[in-house]
Order: structure tokens, then sequence, then C-alpha cells
């Protein structure tokens, strides 16, 4: 059993990584800053939950396995809201304009 949850927590930390390096293909490539955030913090909240649940398979305590929720939601909370305001301040600066 220890074997198959290793595969499967490898598994999920390298799709994470995965869609980590296609948020920052993306906001390198993408043209203006509103399409940059929105596939930023979709992909990084994404990458951040599989790599936090690949790692929960590889762990062997709850104590770590809560540590690594906590600071997963934590990411996913602070990416959200940072985004939102940044999308926010963006848009009050385009009607100063």
């Amino acid at each position: 059993m220890s074997t198959v949850l290793d595969i499967l927590g490898t598994a999920m930390m390298t799709a994470g990584t995965g869609f980590l390096l296609m948020a920052a293909f993306a906001f390198w490539r993408l043209p203006d800053l509103l399409s940059r955030l929105h596939a930023l913090t979709k992909a990084d909240t994404a990458g951040v939950a599989l790599i936090v649940c690949g790692a929960a398979c590889m762990t062997s305590g709850i104590a770590a396995v809560l540590s690594l929720v906590l600071c997963g939601v934590l990411v996913a909370l602070s990416g959200a809201t940072t985004g939102h305001l940044i999308a926010q301040a963006s848009l009050e600066d385009e009607e100063r304009a």
C-alpha cells in the first residue's frame, strides 16, 4: 500500500508542478493584466492543491497532513484575494484615466 501511495503522491506532485509551470508560462505570454491574473490564479491554486494532496499521500502523520492542508488553504485564499485586489486596482486606474 505504501508503494501505491508513493506513486500516487509523486504523480500528483508532478502534475501540480506542471500546473505551476503553465501558470508561469501564461504569465509570461498573455497580453494584458486581467488575462494574466486569471490564468495565474487558477493554475496556481490547482497546482498547489495537487502538490498538497501528493505530499499528504507521502506523509505518515496526521499533524503533517493538517499542516499541509492549512498551507494549501492559506495559499488558495491569499492567491484569490491578491488577484482580486490587483484587478480592482487596475480597473480603478483605468476609470481615472
